[in-house]
């Protein structure tokens, strides 16, 4: 069996990503063994949302310019309604998202992040969930919108909203083709993200050397 740490997955995103749904699939993925890769149209870092205010910083690692399918073997788009509004006036950004989902390889999105998949082209006709005030811009696109926490249709995976990211993340997982099953439950490194960044450094650290 292909253990995850042979796996490459992408996560795409800019400023304005919803937190929580950009760091605990990172976290999770990176803890696994997965080699996680920041795809943006920006340089440097990344600043998230949380809550009502700006959040955390994330460094981007490749420009979406530079990313290639064949390079990858999932693609994440988090949610934050800046995040996804803002990549889909990106022509490079929908390119991308609308070449990984012909690929076949997995393909997920929480949250607003389903808005990249309609600018993109490639909702119609799929099962798929995203945050309540999307909905009808999805059933607009021809998506088969549900009102469930996760949705999957082949190798689209759909989430909700922010309170459904541990069922996402462990989705992610068990959708992967590479999937590691002996990683450790999702529970015994799940991050606050309500507590300050020195919390959540020297949580990841411990459960690295671990």
């Amino acid at each position: 069996m292909t253990r995850i740490e042979n796996t490459r997955i992408a996560i795409l995103a800019t400023h304005g990503f919803e937190q929580s749904e950009l760091f605990q699939p990172l976290l999770h993925l990176r803890v696994s063994g997965a080699t996680v890769v920041v795809v943006s149209p920006e340089t440097g870092k990344i600043r998230g949302w949380n809550d009502n205010e700006w959040g955390k910083t994330v460094d981007v690692d490749m420009a979406v310019e530079d990313a290639r399918v064949e390079d990858f073997d999932a693609l994440i788009l988090p949610g934050g309604q800046m995040n996804p509004d803002t990549l889909r006036g990106n022509s490079a950004a929908v390119d991308f998202v609308r070449k990984f989902f012909y690929s076949g390889k997995p393909l997920a999105a929480i949250c607003h992040g389903p808005w990249m998949l309609i600018e993109a082209g490639v909702i119609a006709g799929r099962r798929v969930t995203s945050y309540a005030s999307i909905k009808t811009d999805v059933m607009n696109a021809g998506g088969l919108w549900q009102d469930s926490a996760v949705v999957t249709d082949q190798g689209l995976v759909t989430s909700r909203k922010p309170d459904d990211r541990m069922r996402f993340v462990r989705r992610l997982s068990r959708k992967s083709p590479k999937a590691d099953t002996t990683a450790p439950p999702l529970e015994s490194y799940m991050p606050n993200f309500q507590c300050d960044g020195r919390w959540l450094r020297c949580r990841l650290t411990f459960m690295v050397r671990k």
